[in-house]
């Protein structure tokens, strides 16, 4: 198993610093091991003290993981004091640590210091120079280079002042700027851009921590560069996504979100199983539409289609009992996928729909059961959407949660040239889908 080694600061609160470091290793698939620079009294809301440890037992730390069990990459994040900076220089050195990544940690999320200002000449001239790579924030990187970042050009003026330094690669995070949340790669050569929406989160404690760690586990695992960022853009990204509301100030990131993704897999097609064998032991072929029906079933934070679970060759009506040609699959059905995802983006709660045969009666049903409804009309639809493939149901989801100012239970339209009218029923879960049809159904019953 391939080894990486953290050179930081301890966060009491476990969203940053060594804490936030080891946990992103696991996660990655390396062993983490770990050099402890300062011990820090801290939470979400403050840093309420620092106890720098000496450097001395720092560099034996180093050495004690380096001799006996390797290092295959290593970060470095809290440096403190002068000190201990050039210390960590002088191990790095000794130990021929090639792939380094240096996250020069200046302030906490809170807005404490964590580097004291006569500590920034030896990071500067003792420890960048040793970098394979340095991930500076905007406000880090002013610090550096004395360049005031507003945009994606001052990035670069500033990237490029940084190589002038020395500097080998550097990676300069934009999170601190409007807009999307794009990072720059740059080498002094190319510059590669790795944008990403922005999450609409106050979560985002030791965000520069678990990006560092996850770029110096790739490297550790022989990714080149490059590829190793775009993977760490891609974990922190998820990981902001899936945040916790821990503290009362900036919760951290989840740092094993894509882990607890993985697992939830397979509880989801136990759950849409049992509730397609509830429909049909209630024999709802009556519900089924001439096109077939599907049922989409998202996972949390569901971004892709491969996150939607679906059935391949939909659920089929057989008289009045239902069959289906398969097992569901993640990403069998961009259709329902389509529609789930719209749903998500409006209400991360109601992660499942299923698609129903549409009538005047089935409509009078759902209202007498008090359901909520809405609808389009696809004589409304834009051209741009009726050429490109897939995207009418998108538009039409996303037009029905628009006209009613939140998601419904009911998304329903009498469609249109070669578009079978049909109702959509959403919920939280397969387990509310299948409640609210099977009462659509009894209600149906009594309306005939």
């Amino acid at each position: 198993m391939k080894v990486a080694l953290t050179i930081a600061g301890s966060d009491s609160g476990g969203g940053a610093g060594i804490q936030a470091d080891l946990k992103t290793f696991s996660a990655l698939g390396v062993f983490g091991t770990s050099a402890i620079t300062s011990l820090t009294a801290q939470n979400t809301v403050c840093v309420k003290g620092i106890y720098d440890i000496s450097p001395d037992f720092i560099g034996l730390q180093i050495d004690a993981v380096a001799k006996d069990i390797g290092v295959d990459a290593a970060k470095t994040g809290m440096l403190s004091s002068p000190e201990i900076v050039i210390k960590v220089s002088e191990k790095i050195k000794q130990h021929r640590i090639k792939k380094l990544v240096v996250d020069p940690v200046m302030v906490a999320k809170s807005g404490d210091y964590l580097l004291r200002p006569e500590a920034r000449d030896a990071l500067v001239n003792r420890l960048l120079p040793l970098a394979h790579v340095i991930t500076p924030n905007t406000e880090e990187a002013k610090v550096l280079t004395g360049i005031k970042i507003k945009n994606v050009s001052d990035m670069k003026k500033a990237a490029r002042k940084m190589i002038k330094m020395g500097i080998k690669n550097v990676v300069i995070k934009g999170g601190h700027l409007t807009g999307n949340a794009l990072d720059l790669f740059y080498d002094g050569k190319e510059f590669i851009e790795y944008p990403s929406e922005r999450i609409d989160t106050k979560n985002t404690h030791g965000t520069g921590c678990t990006f560092s760690a996850a770029i110096t586990a790739e490297l550790a695992k022989g990714e080149n560069l490059k590829d190793a960022v775009r993977t760490a853009k891609d974990y922190i990204t998820n990981a902001i996504r899936q945040s916790l509301n821990i503290g009362k100030g900036h919760g951290p990131t989840h740092h094993f979100a894509s882990l607890q993704k993985e697992v939830q897999r397979y509880g989801l097609v136990e759950e849409l199983e049992k509730a397609v064998l509830k429909l049909r032991d209630a024999k709802i072929g009556m519900l089924i539409p001439e096109v077939q029906s599907n049922f989409g079933f998202a996972l949390p934070f569901a971004t892709r289609h491969e996150d939607v679970l679906a059935y391949p060759g939909r659920i089929i009506r057989f008289g009045d009992d239902i069959r289906t040609l398969s097992s569901p699959r993640f990403g069998a059905s961009k259709h329902v996928a389509n529609i789930v995802l719209t749903v998500l983006k409006y209400d991360p709660e109601k992660r499942a729909v299923m698609n129903i045969f549409y009538s005047q009666d089935i409509l009078k049903a759902c209202r007498r059961l008090k359901l909520k409804m809405s609808s389009f009309d696809r004589k409304h639809e834009p051209k741009r959407v009726k050429t490109k493939e897939g995207s009418s149901l998108e538009w039409g989801t996303d037009t029905s949660i628009k006209r009613f100012r939140s998601v419904p239970d009911i998304i329903f339209d009498a469609g249109g040239h070669e578009k079978e009218a049909m109702i959509r029923v959403i919920g939280i879960d397969a387990e509310d889908v299948v409640s609210k049809v099977l009462k659509i159904k009894k209600e149906l019953l009594k309306i005939r």
